[in-house]
């Protein structure tokens, strides 16, 4: 017998108590040709809600510069059409794995840690931010028809600051341009993250990923009367580069669930079905204990999460276990599930034709050489995702001396004098041979997402502590950026035959597709880079595994003939062992 009451646990919608059984699912992460199968998904394993983050950097990639708004928009309906009700959490920080926790590479570049709080600049650019985001939820909200319950109010703000009139600003400004629905907030179940992420007279709801009656305990010491819900049901995790592939068991995840709803509670399951982080939107962590100060620890592309839905559509036997329990929930037989979605009918072969040299794409795509005394950030050269090429002369005559990049993030290939001199890393960033002068250094810098959670989110990328030569920082630096989102559309770079030796580059394709649907693409021998199929980019590709291929939807191919483009940063497979393929997932 649970000591919550059942009652007093429900949410009113329409003046009835219902309990909110719900499932994370990102329209950012799914191909917009797959929500409505997605949707249905969640429905028959017993869902009758969905929940999404909004990721603010993905739709203002540059101030005041608004891309496609309205994909929420579109999204709400098609859970409207799919007889689903909505949580939509607009952040404007959302954490959710995602390249800097969602916000712009402009704003924390300008603002540094004084996002998330009350500081004017940075409410000006929320509500010029706002301004364009709400309408697609206010005019969907259950009151006019539509499918919109609940907003969440920032998101795990305990867990970042304590910025008390920060939070009361943004619940007010809800409000003000219209959200008229209950207002929410989540937060893990410890007292201090409660204590401040928390505002009086909005509801809050608590994350965990199991011991849920200890968790709904310290909910009711901060909060004794009101629903009861766990806004992310940690089922499954994600995974990072260089790390292993992490499960969960579906019999533990389904234990875990039950006891929840013996709770009385609402649950939100964080994902019912991940997705994937295309075009290099995946962020990253800092490991090293509690404070997240360690190492980086940069997230994969493929967002699967061992969730029950996996990263293809499909059910897993955690879909079945979950389904088991909420049927048990149901006011009605849960439905049948939708027909699964086309898949690749052969495997087929991609047929490499030209290659790029790394230069020759910079000076095709890349923005304005900047000269500096030092270093500048990517966010100085608004690089949101992407590469900066640092270019730099040791004077000479002098003997040799070891050559740092202070302050690297992430990764930089060097090149000394035309040839490759190492890759140096964070917490690595001394060349191993020492370099004379006279001599021309370049480093090829790249992002491996910025962090998303935690204090260090936010940080600079780049070199970001100067180039030292022995102890002498060398000066006037010559920078230019590439950004990823310049290489959706690349058919004006000047190719040339393949490179022998699996230089780095843009390497372009071609593969014969039969049967169109979705794929996964296998780059055996490539290390690390970046991949598009006919203009879509699918995310980054690394060996460092533990993710071995990438996820490519059906609708983006076609019948017969298919552009690939692959930007391999390091080392490519050698010509004539390229060994790329299309394969039926």
């Amino acid at each position: 017998m649970s000591e919550f009451t059942v009652g007093e646990a429900d949410f009113l919608l329409d003046g009835r108590p219902v309990r909110l059984l719900s499932g994370a699912l990102h329209y950012f992460r799914v191909h917009e040709e797959h929500w409505g199968h997605r949707l249905a998904m969640l429905r028959a394993m017993g869902l009758g809600c969905v929940e999404t983050y909004v990721p603010w950097n993905l739709h203002e990639p540059r101030p005041g510069h608004f891309e496609d708004v309205q994909a929420l928009g579109r999204f709400l309906d098609a859970a409207r059409q799919a007889g689903l009700w909505a949580i939509v959490r607009p952040g404007p920080y959302i954490c959710a794995e995602w390249e800097n926790g969602g916000l712009p590479h402009w704003l924390t570049g300008e603002l540094g840690t004084r996002v998330r709080t009350r500081d004017e600049r940075f409410l000006e650019h929320l509500e010029r931010w706002f301004g364009a985001l709400l309408p697609q939820i206010v005019d969907r909200q259950i009151d006019r028809g539509g499918p919109v319950i609940m907003v969440q109010v920032e998101n795990e703000y305990g867990s970042y600051g304590s910025d008390a009139a920060y939070l009361r600003r943004l619940a007010d400004l809800l409000r003000e341009q219209g959200v008229t629905v209950p207002l929410v907030t989540s937060d893990g179940p410890e007292d201090h993250m409660l204590g401040s992420g928390s505002i009086p007279g909005v509801l809050a709801t608590v994350n965990f990923g199991s011991h849920a009656r200890e968790g709904f305990g310290t909910l009711r010491r901060h909060r004794p009367e009101g629903p009861l819900m766990c806004m992310e049901f940690w089922c499954g995790w994600f995974d990072h580069w260089g790390g292993e592939h992490i499960t969960r068991d579906a019999g533990d995840a389904a234990a875990a669930l039950r006891e929840i709803l013996e709770c009385g509670a609402s649950v939100n399951l964080y994902m019912a079905h991940g997705g994937t982080s295309f075009a290099g939107w995946a962020g990253a962590n800092r490991g090293g204990g509690a404070l997240h100060e360690g190492p980086l620890e940069p997230d994969v592309t493929s967002y699967d999460y061992d969730a029950p839905i996996d990263e293809f559509g499909r059910p897993t036997e955690k879909f079945w276990r979950f389904r088991e329990v909420l049927a048990e929930y149901a006011q009605v037989p849960l439905p049948e599930l939708p027909p699964a979605p086309a898949r690749l009918g052969a495997p087929a072969e991609v047929r490499l034709d030209g290659w790029a040299p790394l230069d020759v794409v910079l000076e095709a795509r890349g923005g304005p050489e900047t000269s500096a005394p030092v270093p500048p950030t990517f966010e100085e050269l608004d690089v949101d995702r992407g590469l900066v090429r640092y270019a730099v002369t040791v004077p000479g005559p002098r003997q040799p001396y070891p050559l740092t990049a202070r302050g690297l993030r992430d990764l930089a290939v060097v090149y000394v004098d035309g040839e490759r001199a190492g890759v140096l890393a964070e917490g690595d960033e001394q060349l191993k041979e020492p370099v004379a002068g006279h001599a021309r250094v370049e480093l090829w810098v790249e992002s491996l997402g910025r962090v998303n959670y935690g204090p260090r989110s936010g940080e600079s990328k780049g070199v970001t502590g100067g180039l030292l030569h022995e102890r002498q920082y060398l000066h006037d630096v010559r920078a230019r950026g590439l950004r990823l989102d310049a290489l959706d559309d690349i058919g004006d770079v000047p190719l040339q035959p393949l490179a022998e030796d699996g230089a780095p580059g843009l390497y372009r394709g071609t593969v014969t597709v039969r049967g169109a649907g979705d794929a996964r693409l296998e780059l055996p021998g490539w290390t690390r880079g970046f991949a598009w199929v006919n203009g879509f980019n699918l995310g980054r590709y690394w060996s460092a595994g533990p993710q071995r291929s990438l996820y490519v939807p059906g609708p983006v191919l076609r019948e017969g003939e298919n552009e690939v483009w692959l930007l391999e940063l390091e080392e490519s497979a050698p010509a004539g062992t390229e060994g790329v393929l299309l394969r039926t997932p």
